[in-house]
Order: structure tokens, then C-alpha cells, then sequence
């Protein structure tokens, strides 16, 4: 399997608010989308948003695995797009909140227990049930602090970041990448595969994360 991260930063390096992408970062997302198996959200981003996950043209894949990651399981959800239209999304959470959510959520999602670890969920299991299902390349579509667990339990491959020319200044915005550790020591290391110029201004960068 592998694993992408994909997301749109200010020059600082902020990831919020997510409409700050032009028309051309989102047929990007839209392209990978159509070209990968399945994506992984975080709650946080349901909390903000009410994303479908949508491909070109806005066309939904029936066929296509959407999850949400959740250590909780408390996030609005009973009128969000992703629960209403398209395949039924899988929702990740601890093995002690399964039977509780599964109740709560009926058929409108699966739910998937996940083993806790020191600093949250272990989400190595959480892409193998995407392998299982048949899903051979993900596309992590998640906020700050799913983006910081997947890479720092090193289950990241790629990183796809577009660069959009504004300053952000908002300490509150969230980062790429949150969390209470470095992802290395003190860096993550990565290689850069790619990179090109957009119309509007935007860099288009593709790495190789180096574990």
C-alpha cells in the first residue's frame, strides 16, 4: 500500500482555513481522489467542514473507501454529507467505543476498533483494513493532528503540499502537522520528487518521506 498526505499551506505554514486553495489545488484534490482507493479523515475536519470527498466533476465513487479517524467518536455527524450520500464511510476509534458508536451510528457508518497506543490511536491497522478491502493506494485528507500521527508512526510515503501565496499570522490556525512531540530529531527528513509552479501563484511540491 501507499500512503499520501495531501494539503494546502499558507507561506507559515497554516492549513486553515481550507478554502484559502484556487480552483486549480482543487482538481488536484479532486484528480487524486479519482487516481487512489480511498481517503482518511480526522474528526476535526468533520467538526469544520462537511466533506464528501468528491472526484472530478463532483462525482462520488461508489465504489471508493472514505474513513474518519476519531478517538472520541464525538463529532457532528447526522446531517454531514458523508453519512447521506455514497458508500457507507468507516469510522476508526478505540476498541472500548465500538459497541457504543456502532448503536449510535446504525447503518449509516461501520465502525473499526483500533488499539490505543502512548500517543493516541495506532493507525497501522486502520490502513491495513484499507489494504483488506482492497485499497492500494490512500490519500490522507486530515487536519493538523492526524496528519502528525500518521507521520510520525511512519505510515506516510508521500506528501503532496501545495504552497499558496498568502500569510496566515493566526496563532490559533492549525499547522501541518500538530503535536505534543518532534516527528524526528528533531526533523522528519524528506526528498523532494517534485515540484511546479501554479497560475495563481502556488508551488506544487511532491516528497518522499524518509523513514
Amino acid at each position: 500500500m501507499k500512503v499520501i498526505l495531501i494539503a494546502a499551506i499558507t507561506l507559515c505554514g497554516r492549513i486553515s482555513p481550507a478554502t484559502m486553495g484556487s480552483q486549480e489545488d482543487r482538481q488536484l484534490l479532486e484528480r487524486m481522489r479519482q487516481e487512489t482507493d480511498a481517503s482518511l479523515l480526522g474528526a476535526g475536519t468533520l467538526r469544520d467542514g462537511d466533506p464528501e470527498m468528491r472526484g472530478p466533476g463532483g462525482v462520488l465513487f461508489a465504489d471508493r473507501l472514505r474513513g474518519v479517524v476519531s478517538g472520541s467518536g464525538d463529532f457532528p455527524w447526522q446531517k454531514k454529507q458523508l453519512f447521506c450520500k455514497g458508500p457507507v464511510p468507516l469510522i476508526f476509534t478505540g476498541h472500548e467505543l465500538v459497541a457504543e458508536l456502532g448503536g449510535r451510528f446504525g447503518d449509516r457508518a461501520e465502525v473499526v476498533g483500533l488499539t490505543a497506543g502512548p500517543g493516541g490511536l495506532l493507525l497501522a491497522p486502520a490502513f491495513a483494513e484499507l489494504a483488506r478491502r482492497g485499497a492500494r493506494r490512500v490519500l490522507v485528507e486530515g487536519g493538523g493532528r492526524l496528519n502528525h500521527a500518521c507521520l510520525s508512526q511512519g505510515v506516510v510515503d508521500e506528501l503532496m503540499v501545495t504552497l499558496c501565496p498568502f500569510l496566515s499570522g493566526d496563532r490559533y490556525a492549525a499547522s501541518l502537522a500538530e503535536g505534543s512531540v518532534p516527528l524526528g530529531d528533531p526533523f522528519l527528513p524528506c526528498e523532494l520528487l517534485a515540484v511546479r509552479q501554479g497560475e495563481q501563484g502556488e508551488l506544487y511540491l511532491r516528497y518522499r518521506v524518509k523513514k
